[in-house]
């Protein structure tokens, strides 16, 4: 396995992986954004190929197996004082963004994802090796991320690694079709290296 720093031409992968890590809703706001007759992947593509922004290949590591990449995690600093959300946010984000407040100055671990063909080797369990070492060489003390309560693997994954339960909030659905009623914050304490 190597664990390499993304680049603007893995924007496909990041977009696939940005979208699976969050139940579709990546996917179903670029529908929303570019309409009927536009392609919703190649704006996720387009946004993951910018140089700027949260959801940056810049901001991202790729784990490969045998050249193959297999895996993703994407994360950057948390806000350090968290200002208000919005009003013109649309509401299925607003839970997400209550969450993130929670966990100032943190190093936000906002995509851990695991192509089906690759899970169960180990890549989720490196990643989170990585934004442990990416958040301490950067001055975090913590790491925080945000779950579905559906995604049991991760879950599991997240309490073995360490990982607690600080707060909850319902799921905003809309017209997105998803099965996740909460999301879930966790944080961690960063390893002393």
């Amino acid at each position: 396995m190597n664990i390499r720093e993304a680049r603007a031409s893995d924007a496909a992968h990041l977009a696939r992986f940005i979208n699976m890590a969050a139940d579709d809703l990546p996917l179903h706001f670029w529908r929303k954004t570019v309409g009927p007759e536009g392609d919703p992947w190649a704006l996720g593509q387009e946004r993951a190929a910018r140089g700027t922004g949260n959801f940056s290949y810049r901001n991202a590591w790729l784990a490969e197996v045998d050249g193959a990449v297999g895996a993703c995690l994407l994360g950057y600093a948390a806000e350090v004082t968290p200002g208000p959300i919005d009003p013109d946010t649309p509401p299925i984000f607003v839970p997400l963004l209550e969450l993130e407040a929670l966990a100032p100055g943190s190093w936000y671990l906002n995509v851990l994802a695991t192509y089906a063909a690759f899970r169960g080797k180990g890549l989720g369990s490196a990643l989170l090796a990585q934004a442990d070492a990416i958040a301490a060489a950067s001055g975090h003390h913590s790491i925080s991320l945000i779950a579905a309560d559906t995604h049991q693997d991760a879950l599991r994954l997240y309490s073995a690694k360490g990982f607690r339960q600080i707060a909850r909030r319902p799921v905003v659905k809309g017209d997105w079709a998803v099965d996740a009623s909460e999301w879930i914050l966790f944080t961690k304490a960063v390893s002393a290296n």
